[in-house]
């Protein structure tokens, strides 16, 4: 078989439960992101940017659109005969002996044969729910300068966001002399990003002896080990656009920012495209009372109402003197008459009637998930139906279908749930 010089292997397997209802039916990395992308497209798009044509996705929670997106991989030229995209999901491997993922690092030890199979001098492992552009090659030639064993792409943060993450404190020549998952006095700003390259032997070898450990994660056991045993690992600092967007503060904030006169994130440059799979649809079409300003509309999309600042997904039907403002509408939603849809994020295949209100009020926390379902925004779960004539307010998660009976005097006050399909949050 022909020798790889780097695979990467593409974690998108995560529930991703702060994004709430977005993710009751999806994993986080199948989110749509940008009118016509989904969150995945970017590690997916950097992979063949950089020159990466192997990449296995493992998947395991609510895989279902994120395999249909992948498919073969023809988007992002991974439709290799040898190598390309593989989807690897749990599976059995005797009789009876069925294993879920339990950490990052023991979903690459649960495929340590497909790996091993390319017969690669380096393993880039990457996360599927971040937004931005990289050029892995780069930082493959920064670990081989360096003779790492390890090396972690990092990026400064605020000092009060860095106990959110791994924390590195390198020397003069960017060598990692301290680590600290998630503390809570850092000592340091330069945060990990998720994004690791290792010589494969080494990876491996830390795999199986760490094979037993619950849970087995890159962030609090591997890396650490690599550590305590003295071998070189460095830190790579990344200066371009990143974006963790896993909460709807962050998931909210970066669609915005692809709107801004001056993006800073900048999705229409020749150089380093974002790919995705494309639908054969038919084209925009704004209507004779229809406008819109400073805003994203994906193609097949129809606006007979007025958008501002938002972004629109594919197939989505805007009605008459309807206003859609500071909001992210995926694709296919059909949004009725007469409606005012204010800081509001709705996911796919949602119906929204004639003259519904959404975004009203004061801003109160949300009482079942104050944690989640905040920032003033209203967040519908896809596949939902909301009836009309309703007032919804702020900070306010709904999913399902919903009758004019689950809106007591034809409102559903800020910071309530209404969640009506199983297992919803």
């Amino acid at each position: 078989m022909i020798k790889k010089q780097m695979i990467a292997m593409l974690l998108a397997g995560g529930q991703g439960s702060r994004l709430g209802v977005l993710t009751d039916r999806n994993a986080k990395p199948a989110v749509a992101f940008g009118g016509k992308y989904r969150i995945i497209d970017f590690p997916l798009s950097n992979c063949i940017n950089s020159g990466i044509d192997t990449v296995g996705v493992l998947t395991q929670y609510q895989p279902l659109r994120l395999n249909t997106h992948i498919g073969i991989g023809m988007p992002w030229d991974l439709d290799r005969s040898y190598g390309g995209v593989t989807v690897l999901p749990p599976y059995e491997r005797g009789s009876g002996d069925t294993e879920w993922y339990t950490g990052t690092a023991n979903a690459i030890f649960q495929n340590i044969g497909y790996i091993d199979q390319y017969h690669p001098d380096y393993v880039l492992i990457l996360s599927g729910d971040h937004v931005y552009k990289m050029d892995y090659e780069v930082m493959l030639n920064f670990h081989k300068k360096k003779g790492a064993a390890a090396t972690i792409a990092v990026m400064p943060v605020p000092m009060e966001e860095a106990h959110r993450f791994g924390i590195m404190v390198t020397d003069e020549n960017e060598r990692i002399v301290q680590f600290e998952e998630k503390p809570e006095h850092p000592s340091s700003n330069l945060a990990s990003m998720g994004i690791y390259i290792f010589d494969w032997p080494v990876l491996k070898e830390e795999l199986i002896k760490l094979s037993d450990i619950p849970s087995c994660d890159f962030g609090k056991h591997i890396i650490p080990d690599i550590h305590e045993q003295g071998k070189p690992l460095y830190a790579y600092q990344f200066t371009g656009y990143w974006k963790d967007v896993g909460t709807l503060g962050s998931y909210w904030q970066a669609n915005m920012e692809l709107i801004d006169l001056v993006p800073e994130f900048n999705l229409y440059e020749d150089f380093w495209q974002i790919y995705t799979g494309s639908d054969a649809i038919p084209p925009l079409y704004i209507g004779k009372d229809g406008n819109a300003t400073t805003s994203i509309i994906s193609d097949g999309s129809e606006v007979h109402g007025n958008v501002q600042h938002s972004v629109i997904g594919g197939g989505v039907v805007i009605g008459k003197d309807t206003i859609i403002r500071d909001s992210i509408i995926m694709h296919d939603v059909k949004i009725g008459e007469g409606c005012v849809i204010d800081h509001a994020v709705i996911a796919e295949d949602t119906v929204v009637g004639d003259r519904v209100m959404m975004g009203i009020g004061q801003d109160v926390p949300n009482q079942n998930r104050p944690d989640i379902y905040c920032f003033g925004l209203v967040t519908i779960g896809e596949d939902s139906v909301i009836p009309s004539n309703v007032q919804i307010g702020k900070n306010t998660a709904i999913a399902g279908v919903t009758e004019e009976s689950d809106y007591p005097n034809g409102v559903l006050p800020g910071g309530a749930t209404l969640i009506k399909t199983e297992g919803g949050v």
